[in-house]
């Protein structure tokens, strides 16, 4: 990877991080306000929706900091060692966690006339596809994993060919 693309790729996390921070500080506490104005019917589901915001940003500030890390480690050329697992594993999991609330958020908003069913349907439609972002990053863990055993028998074939020489 280029030095030009990782500062390019680190600028791009750098904005999305900010911009996440952004949105815990200000625009969370001004969606809080903004539903105190609900029906009282529908008061139950402002706690609920907070928490799945924020828990959900959350979610994409630790994929946001791994991908850095990943980053770093590409340039470094570590990348192919098994400390990479540890972020990679994270991500999946952050992933996951992020499905999942999406899932509750439809839990939340079906029962009810808060929103119509098909908007629930596209929210458990949007989960499905987050958890499918999960699910192939799992299996790009599976390649690293391939490649880091690669890496390590050739440097094992390599030590074995400088004893022969």
């Amino acid at each position: 990877m280029g030095k030009l693309t990782v500062h390019a790729l680190r600028a791009v996390l750098a904005a999305l991080l900010a911009g996440s921070v952004f949105v815990q500080a200000v625009m969370v506490p001004l969606l809080a306000s903004d539903l105190e104005g609900l029906r009282p019917e529908f008061a139950y589901l402002r706690p609920p929706l907070l928490a799945i915001v924020f828990l959900g940003v959350v979610a994409a500030q630790v994929v946001l900091v791994c991908v850095w890390r990943l980053v770093t480690m590409v340039r470094r050329g570590t990348v192919f060692s098994h400390a990479a697992f540890r972020y990679v594993d994270i991500v999946i999991g952050a992933f996951t966690a992020a499905a999942l609330l999406v899932f509750a958020l439809g839990v939340v908003l079906a029962p009810g006339d808060p929103v119509p069913p098909g908007v629930v349907l596209l929210i458990g439609g949007i989960g499905l596809a987050v958890l499918g972002v999960a699910l192939v990053v799992l299996v790009l863990r599976m390649l690293l994993a391939q490649a880091v055993a690669r890496d390590v028998e050739a440097t094992r074939m390599q030590a074995e060919l400088e004893e022969v020489i």
